[in-house]
């Protein structure tokens, strides 16, 4: 790894902590899932970061694509649900959503 990498993991990492922030403070359901794609896209570039310039270079793509699929689908996932509490409750707050318990 050259020194030029390093600045790449320090971006990811600044990227993953404002996600694990999001997700921790904001009640609202979009901008949790909004959190849990910035720590899922902060992965990825961990992972061809520390690919880059190596063997597994290939490997690291399609670990990268394969978290952006997974990505995909809870976004998918994700919108339904919010749409199904929005439609129920007419709100998009976390708390709202827990009323939902059967």
């Amino acid at each position: 790894m050259s020194f030029f990498g390093a600045p790449v993991f320090f971006l990811a990492a600044a990227l993953f902590a404002l996600g694990i922030y999001g997700f921790m403070t904001r009640r609202n359901l979009i901008v949790v899932l909004m959190s849990i794609e910035l720590m899922l896209n902060a992965a990825n570039l961990t992972f061809l970061a520390a690919a880059r310039g190596t063997a597994q270079a290939n490997e690291a793509s399609s670990y990268a694509v394969f978290v952006i699929l997974v990505a995909a689908a809870e976004v998918a996932v994700g919108l339904a649900l919010v749409l199904a509490v929005f439609r129920l409750k007419r709100d998009s707050d976390i708390d709202a959503a827990r009323d939902l318990r059967g």
